[in-house]
């Protein structure tokens, strides 16, 4: 079996919760169909480059999973005739990663980041003198 990353964008009027539900369904058909799917990652509601069937924005839905044929038919044909996806896309890959997605990460290191300042954006000074400037 080969190793895959699946990305999927739907509707911005659905619910996470449908979301979740809908990452859930695509990996039971994954097991199902003979593959595995090692981890799966609901990445939010976010803004399209352009736009998709009228919308601007869209929650993303992400699958890293080893399969054959048969599952990439199965799925392909799901996501195709699904009224809630915009698109979908799959990627051959050479090996899967048990660590969170780049897109995942990004969001942990903006809080991390943010979360050590003391009074906001400007690091906790008030303003005026820096030490480092006449």
């Amino acid at each position: 079996m080969q190793k895959y990353e699946h990305v999927f964008i739907a509707r911005p009027d659905v619910s996470p919760a449908q979301m979740e539900s809908a990452i859930e369904e695509i990996k039971a058909l994954v097991e199902e169909k003979g593959g595995k799917v090692n981890k799966t990652e609901y990445w939010g509601l976010r803004t399209l480059a352009y736009r998709l069937n009228k919308s601007r924005k869209g929650h993303y839905g992400y699958i890293d999973m080893e399969a054959g044929n048969a599952v990439l038919d199965a799925l392909e044909y799901r996501q195709r005739y699904a009224e809630d996806i915009m698109r979908y896309m799959t990627v051959k890959v050479d090996e899967l990663n048990d660590e969170p997605s780049a897109v995942m990460r990004k969001g942990e290191d903006r809080k991390r980041r943010e979360g050590g300042r003391e009074g906001g954006r400007d690091g906790g000074r008030e303003g005026g003198f820096r030490g480092d400037r006449r």
